[in-house]
């Protein structure tokens, strides 16, 4: 009985010591799931330390915008192509591609014997005038007198007539050499013609060299007038309609590494279509006109066109996720603060604000989460996998 005693105390003592070990089980059981997956609750020291601030919806004017590809151009009036009037040998080349020439200066000098019969024609002529104006003074004299016949005054009319005509031709052609009528009146004949340019600008272009037979048809050389630097860019048909003039164009350079946004404001919207890309051109002045820019750079542009009244919330407020985004609002502030995930659709941005369209109705007086909206994101995503 003694051994009894002794043995069933130390059985029931070894048998409830091995049985420890298997009371934490019950504490393994998984959280359970909340109810409603788009709400999250925080304690007020993670609100706190999320640094999350509320407030409202706010209303503003947001414009909205045209994306459109172009280039810098001039007007056609600031570009010219010159060529000779009458074909002839480069005698000299006096510029430079990339020289700055004025308006009337010489880029070059040319010879030729046609230049010389032109001239010679011309004084021929007003020679031939000459005569036939005392000639015909001769047959008026004589029928004012009632000698001379009636059919030699008229013939003497008409080839004073004739030859006055042919003397004026002749002489605008000279002119349109750039040769001076006054001097070859004087006897001056000129074997040279200098080729003069009738507009100020850079010379892009110098396609000739000395001793070179240029073709009336040929451009010899290219000049642009900087002055008047435009955008000509191209929107396309389905955006035309919201373009107007007057609206600002924010614009880069894709080539230039700085990456600087620049201004212009249209002035000329097209009216036809271009048939292949189905695009129309949109003229725009710079602001102000630009020296570092050169006709032909590729350009992008984002035309502002007029905008409406929308919601708009903080940048940070926002959860980018692909054509669909989020945004928290507080349900609850007493106790633990409470929030609900809502999905919007982004609109277009300004200033650190951005336009959203709420997806589903929520009222105007909502509060919004304002700063702190992607610490709310981390904490009811996590562990859900959502947004890996």
């Amino acid at each position: 009985m003694t051994f009894l005693r002794l043995f069933l105390p130390g059985l029931l003592l070894l048998t409830a010591c091995q049985s420890k070990p298997e009371a934490p089980a019950e504490t393994a059981a998984a959280p359970a799931t909340p109810a409603r997956p788009d709400e999250i609750s925080l304690s007020p020291e993670q609100a706190r330390a999320a640094g999350i601030s509320i407030g409202g919806f706010a209303w503003r004017n947001m414009t909205t915008a045209v994306q459109a590809n172009g280039t810098i151009d001039v007007p056609p009036q600031n570009r010219v192509d010159i060529s000779a009037v009458l074909g002839g040998y480069v005698q000299t080349v006096q510029i430079l591609p990339g020289q700055r020439v004025p308006k009337g200066a010489t880029v070059a000098i040319l010879r030729h014997p046609d230049y010389l019969k032109l001239q010679q024609d011309y004084l021929q002529s007003r020679a031939r005038v000459a005569f036939l104006r005392q000639e015909l003074d001769r047959q008026q004299t004589l029928d004012a007198e009632d000698v001379g016949a009636k059919r030699k005054l008229q013939q003497a009319q008409a080839d004073y007539a004739t030859e006055q005509a042919a003397q004026r031709s002749l002489a605008a052609q000279v002119q349109m050499l750039g040769l001076s009528v006054a001097r070859l009146n004087s006897g001056y004949i000129s074997p040279t013609v200098a080729l003069k340019t009738p507009l100020g600008g850079y010379v892009t272009a110098v396609n000739m060299n000395p001793g070179q037979y240029v073709n009336p048809q040929d451009v010899l050389v290219e000049i642009l007038d900087r002055s008047d630097l435009h955008l000509e860019l191209k929107v396309f048909e389905r955006d035309i309609a919201r373009v107007k003039v007057g609206q600002r164009i924010l614009f880069t350079i894709p080539n230039r590494q700085t990456g600087e946004e620049m201004v212009a404001r249209v002035f000329l919207v097209g009216r036809a279509f271009s048939p292949e890309a189905r695009t129309v051109s949109v003229h725009a002045h710079l602001e102000p006109n630009r020296e570092d820019l050169i006709p032909g750079q590729y350009v992008r542009g984002s035309i502002q066109t007029e905008g409406s009244r929308q919601r708009t919330l903080p940048e940070d407020a926002i959860i980018q996720a692909g054509d669909i985004s989020y945004v928290f609002a507080q349900t609850s502030a007493t106790g633990q603060p409470a929030f609900h995930r809502y999905k919007v659709k982004t609109g277009p941005s300004e200033d650190g604000t951005v336009a959203i369209t709420l997806l589903e109705p929520v009222p105007d007086t909502l509060r919004m989460v304002q700063h702190g909206a992607y610490f709310l994101q981390a904490e009811l995503t996590k562990g859900s996998g959502e947004g890996e």
